[in-house]
This record gives structure tokens, C-alpha cells and sequence, in this order.
């Protein structure tokens, strides 16, 4: 094995691993979701968990969502599983979707100790780009199974714009 064969090597595997970041980056970097501690979080103190990597002050989730577009309408798509509905805002603002919610912590009734913990728990705020004008007084939304649909007819010269969208 030569000095060459190791330098070609080394540079394909780099090559290899910096074309992964540059794909998941793009294809799920806004789904990176930053978790803070809200004012119904219940976040267990550092103390009585023995993961090393929790910080009750800050976590991330992945909050997979999906965009479907036809000629009438945008579907946005978005799994927030733990939460109810109540928890949920949503609303339009200019061209992005925004969806707000605080993910609540629930305490196990038996004693003992938390050795890992790897859901995010707070308050949140996913900003979905819309590659439309929609109807924001028009739009419905619904959640089932941890996923939060949002059905957005596009908009027509004159609607209105901006509204809070109820989940049903």
C-alpha cells in the first residue's frame, strides 16, 4: 500500500461523507427543530437524570414534514407526535406557514431514575415556505396520529391575508 492509494482513499471517503451532509442538509435541514423549556414543560432538573448529554434548558427534534402542491391547493404535512391538538398554533404569515406548540413532559408515578432521554420536550416553532399565495381564511387543518395536516387552498387576486388556522 502506497502513500498515494491512502491520499486517494482518504479524499473519496471525505468526498463521500461531505455529499451525505450536503444531502441531509437539504432535504431535512428545516425539519432540525429547536426545543426551549416552556412555562408547562415539567422538565425534569439535570440531577435526576444520569444521560450526560441532557440539558433540560435546550433540546432538538426532527419534525418530519411533507408539501404536496396541485393546481388548487398545498398540503403541508408535519408529524408532531406527544402533543394534543390545544397545543397546537398555526398560522400564515406572508409566504411561510408558521406552526407553534409546547410539547409537554410527563413524569413517570413510579420511583426511579431517567437514564436516557432522547425526546424534546417545550415550546417550539417549525417555519414552512410556501411556493404559493394561498387563502389563509380558507384553510383547514387537522391532526391524527401525530401528524398535523394542513390543507391551504391557494390564493386569488383579493383575499385576504394572514390568519390563525383552528385544528380540528
Amino acid at each position: 500500500m502506497d502513500m498515494r492509494y491512502i491520499k486517494d482513499s482518504a479524499s473519496a471517503l471525505w468526498d463521500s461523507v461531505a455529499e451525505g451532509w450536503r444531502h441531509l442538509t437539504r432535504s431535512a435541514g428545516s425539519a432540525l427543530t429547536t426545543f426551549h423549556p416552556g412555562d408547562k414543560s415539567d422538565m425534569p432538573s439535570a440531577a435526576s437524570v444520569d444521560d450526560e448529554h441532557y440539558l433540560p434548558t435546550q433540546s432538538w427534534s426532527m419534525l418530519g414534514g411533507d408539501l404536496f402542491e396541485d393546481e388548487k391547493r398545498l398540503v403541508v404535512r408535519l408529524e408532531v407526535p406527544g402533543m394534543h391538538k390545544d397545543d397546537l398554533v398555526i398560522e400564515v404569515l406572508g409566504d411561510s406557514l408558521v406552526v407553534k406548540g409546547e410539547k409537554r413532559f410527563e413524569q413517570e408515578s413510579s420511583e426511579g431514575r431517567w437514564r436516557v432521554m432522547q425526546c424534546a420536550y417545550g415550546s417550539f416553532r417549525r417555519v414552512v415556505p410556501l411556493p404559493a399565495e394561498v387563502e389563509a381564511d380558507s384553510a383547514k387543518a387537522s391532526y391524527r396520529d401525530g401528524v398535523l395536516r394542513i390543507e391551504l387552498p391557494k390564493r386569488h387576486p383579493g383575499a385576504a391575508q394572514g390568519r390563525h388556522i383552528k385544528v380540528e
